[in-house]
């Protein structure tokens, strides 16, 4: 890696997309034939619709799905004429914490709804096409292809800039026909291996059969669902001369939604504009989308995986769709409903869905999250109100796609710190792009809100310090009485100390002083962090993580909120390295995939890149499905852990690219590190326009295990503080640098300036 100069042809003659189909890379998935099963197929999206590309029987099958096909039904148990958070210390003060889980936790896995629902699928007897030569996922441009050895090509696509779909087949030997087939709403399909996360079939959801419309070329389903709810699904197609194309779209409505254009208008506009036409806009969308950000690392491994995950968040999220659920865009196909209903999980699965969006330079999709969020914060108030009776903000822990609560181990389906975890976002969302407007209209307002609701939710303790009446730590205990403490956990306690510091912080920055020094006040009354000598970050006062446990809920205040950190000093360092030593001898029995994914955020902001590197290796090769799905248990044999099932999720995908770039740069700490957290056998590594806390836009090179370049691109000005990687052999055409004794190089930016600094050659 001699000469670089910038930009980077490397990353660009990498990621650039020509029109041609296909484009292959070296992150591309192949296989020698089509996947057999629903979770191992090619996956495709467009953050409203999505595909999956398997073999069923004899059939190659697209799955499709949409968003927000969902039953909407509420949960008849939840009635806050009846339940309270006061409800719910009661009992468990009284010993009758029973009354609470038969209220409560039981009714979500009893009753099949709400939930997400699959849309149907596509298929094709491919009995006449023979063999398969190979299936390839063409990552650049989003594109999967299917060969047979008889010359049969498929390709197929999910436009990135409309909601249609398409296929296409050249070199057909006969004719072929698609057929639209329903989801098993009527009919028992569920032979075969259960999914113990989905033992319920279709069936429960009681809905009479759709109907299909059958014309020229074309067919159209309808299916009514709960409340008025409805979807249909378009396709039409077009054979000849050895070809077939179509184009299929999904439209959804429900009483009260503001609708789009129908799906008739969608696929006809589509089916007009024509496949090669919508293939150059939707790889153009792709282009953008891979010029954001790249890296290349000497880990293959890694890099593969990376690019993966970074092509399923481009798949998954857009700005102007629902955030990401569990299974995002990819809703079980197996005739039962997806594992957890395919909710919305905030104790953990949204939050870490969005972690990589930021480094990563997506924040303009990941915009959509918080968007979401906003657009039914009435509806979360109203929730606050009934549930805690307080006048501030929270969100319930597992939501459908309006934001009402389903229920669910209540200690984190209503949990009263919910909707800190989801402050961080609207945090980072302003830190990374310095969108002052969204500052003040969004994320002041949100945090300012929450920490209003932890004034109105807590007590005064004994010593005098303000408490949770009864505090949780996710899972810990899992949904027994005891996963209710006493006293306060790390994990509330981390995002309520977090919550009135930035509060008080943003109010600073708005000039509202006098409401800074209120949350400074609120602040000072809580208690310090639970903390052991030997073992670091406690569960809550009184107890220590003693055995191994998936969820890594009590080290909150570290990752990913930031409170504790190696840059604060010795002691810090000392509670994280303790941490981490217990987290080791604690071991990873009952770990599922997210939570190697997870170490390895942790040991990249510990600065220690080897471990980070293992942990998000065996994230890699034991989690996931030879698609990169992953289904939170080991499928290695290898025994890292004792959960081997197969329920698939997305958080622990979007935390490992997370971690990885936090093992090539890190700025969580007002400075910008390059490279802080690498193996040292990693001579050689790249990446291009990662983005940092203050919006700047880095790149950087490392060439025989020096660092030899670094660009910054001021995205909104200021002063940018990067640590120095050079000592003091470096150049650079940018004056007024000026350099403390710690090797902090600090500078001002204009927006748009770029900074190039490299090391002095010989």
């Amino acid at each position: 890696m001699k000469n670089l100069s910038l930009p980077l042809i490397f990353f660009l003659a990498l990621m650039s997309c020509s029109k041609k189909i296909p484009d292959p890379g070296p992150h591309d998935l192949i296989f020698d034939d089509l996947a057999s099963t629903w979770d191992e197929a090619i996956p495709l999206g467009n953050g409203m619709l999505g595909a999956l590309v398997w073999k069923k029987d004899n059939n190659l099958r697209i799955s499709l799905d949409r968003a927000d096909l969902w039953d909407l039904r509420p949960m008849r148990n939840i009635d806050f004429s009846e339940i309270s958070y006061e409800w719910v210390y009661k009992n468990w003060e009284n010993d009758t914490y029973e009354v609470v889980q038969e209220k409560l936790d039981i009714p979500y896995n009893e009753r099949p709804a709400p939930t997400k629902i699959p849309a149907g699928a596509l298929e094709f007897n491919i009995d006449s096409l023979g063999e398969t030569e190979y299936v390839r996922l063409y990552v650049n441009n989003a594109v999967c292809e299917v060969k047979w050895q008889n010359g049969t090509v498929l390709r197929i696509f999910l436009d990135a800039t409309e909601q249609a779909g398409w296929f296409l087949f050249d070199n057909l030997p006969a004719s072929l026909t698609p057929v639209l087939v329903p989801p098993a709403y009527t009919r028992d399909e569920t032979a075969g291996e259960k999914n113990i996360e989905s033992e319920t079939n279709l069936t429960a959801l009681g809905y009479d059969e759709g109907s299909i419309e059958k014309g020229n070329n074309r067919v159209t389903y309808i299916q009514n669902g709960w409340g008025g709810f409805e979807y249909t699904i378009d396709l039409k197609w077009k054979s000849g001369k050895n070809q077939l194309t179509g184009c299929w779209s999904i439209s959804s409505e429900f009483p009260g939604w503001e609708n789009d254009e129908t799906e008739t208008r969608t696929v006809d506009i589509a089916y007009n504009k024509g496949f090669m036409h919508s293939f150059a806009d939707h790889s153009s969308w792709w282009d953008e989308y891979w010029e954001k950000s790249a890296i290349s690392i000497p880990d293959t491994i890694l890099e593969k995986q990376w690019y993966l995950e970074m092509y399923k968040f481009g798949s998954a999220a857009r700005s102007n769709t629902p955030p990401i659920p569990l299974q995002g865009v990819w809703t079980a196909d197996n005739g039962r409903l997806p594992p957890w209903k395919g909710d919305f999980h905030h104790d953990l699965n949204t939050q870490l869905s969005y972690w990589p969006s930021y480094s990563s330079n997506h924040v303009d999709i990941e915009r959509g999250f918080v968007d979401w969020l906003w657009k039914y914060k009435p509806v979360f108030e109203k929730y606050t109100r009934g549930y805690f009776h307080s006048d501030g903000l929270n969100v319930p822990g597992v939501t459908t796609l309006t934001g009402e609560p389903m229920g669910g181990w209540i200690q984190y389906s209503m949990g009263p710190t919910v909707s800190a975890w989801l402050a961080h976002h609207f945090y980072l969302h302003w830190q990374y792009t310095m969108d002052r407007e969204f500052l003040e209209e969004r994320a002041y307002p949100w945090i300012s809100a929450v920490a209003k609701h932890f004034d109105n939710i807590t007590v005064r303790g004994e010593d005098g310090k303000m408490k949770l009446p009864i505090s949780s730590s996710p899972e810990i205990n899992d949904n027994r009485r005891e996963a209710w403490f006493g006293q306060t956990t790390n994990f509330d306690l981390a995002l309520i100390r977090w919550t009135y510091f930035k509060a008080s912080e943003l109010a600073r920055c708005l000039g509202r002083n006098e409401e800074a020094r209120q949350w400074e006040s609120r602040l000072s009354e809580w208690p310090d962090f639970a903390i052991d000598r030997n073992t670091g970050l406690m569960i809550a006062p009184g107890h220590h993580l003693e055995e191994s446990h998936r969820h890594f809920s009590h080290l909150m205040a570290w990752h990913p909120l930031g409170l504790l950190d190696v840059s604060n000093g010795p002691a810090d360092k000392e509670v994280i390295e303790k941490t981490l030593d217990n987290l080791q001898k604690t071991g990873s029995d009952w770990w599922t995939g997210y939570s190697f994914s997870w170490l390895g955020n942790l040991y990249a902001r510990a600065g220690k890149g080897d471990e980070a590197a293992n942990s998000l290796k065996i994230f890699a090769t034991a989690f996931c499905l030879p698609n990169s799905f992953h289904v939170n248990g080991d499928q290695s044999g290898k025994g890292y852990s004792r959960f081997i099932y197969r329920p698939f999720t997305l958080e622990g995908n979007f935390a490992f690219a997370s971690g990885l770039q936090e093992m090539l740069l890190q700025s969580h700490s007002g400075e910008i590190i390059i490279f802080p957290a690498v193996p040292g056998e990693w001579e050689n590594i790249s990446y291009n326009k990662l983005r940092t806390v203050g919006a700047f836009l880095v790149s950087a090179v490392m060439e025989e295990g020096v660092t030899t370049m670094v660009e910054i691109i001021s995205g909104a000005g200021g002063k940018c503080r990067l640590r120095n990687p050079f000592g003091n052999d470096f150049e650079t055409g940018k004056e007024g640098i000026t350099t403390s004794a710690s090797g902090l190089l600090e500078f001002d930016t204009s927006p748009g300036e770029k900074i190039i600094l490299r090391m002095k050659k010989d």
